[in-house]
């Protein structure tokens, strides 16, 4: 059985360096280096080399160039992670997303395109049809 998002335990991403907080407003160029969480307004572009984290409550309309990026409002832009895009069930997505990873959960919404690439850039690995379903009923 799968865990819900509410059950899931938060991954750690150290200690957050900067909080934008609900009711705050933004505009211009944000630049940093360890973990962020956006929960307000921001508009302009963003650039870190670790973690982004956007809040349910957060309305971001900004080019996002970072290391990780866990969303759970609402971005509008592109998006080019080194690492990972997570976007949890409240998350919202309008852009184009460029990433190794990506990880969508049940519920958000992704309105885009994506570009894959890194190590494992063009392997393609599918399981037989027989193995893909039994997995799929080992899941549910």
């Amino acid at each position: 059985m799968l865990k819900r998002d509410k059950e899931r335990v938060a991954p750690d991403f150290g200690e957050i360096r900067a909080f934008l907080g609900e009711g705050t407003q933004f505009k211009g160029v944000l630049s940093f280096a360890g973990a962020v969480r956006v929960d307000g307004q921001l508009e302009g572009e963003i650039i870190g080399e670790d973690v982004l984290i956007i809040g349910e409550p957060a309305q971001v309309k900004a080019d996002i160039e970072v290391g990780t990026l866990v969303v759970s409002g609402l971005v509008q832009g592109n998006i080019t992670a080194k690492q990972r895009v997570e976007l949890l069930g409240t998350g919202r997505v309008a852009g184009t997303i460029r990433t190794p990873c990506f990880v969508v959960a049940e519920g958000a919404v992704f309105n885009g395109s994506c570009e894959m690439a890194g190590d494992e850039a063009g392997k393609v690995v599918r399981l037989p049809p027989r193995e893909e379903g039994q997995q799929a009923a080992e899941r549910e």
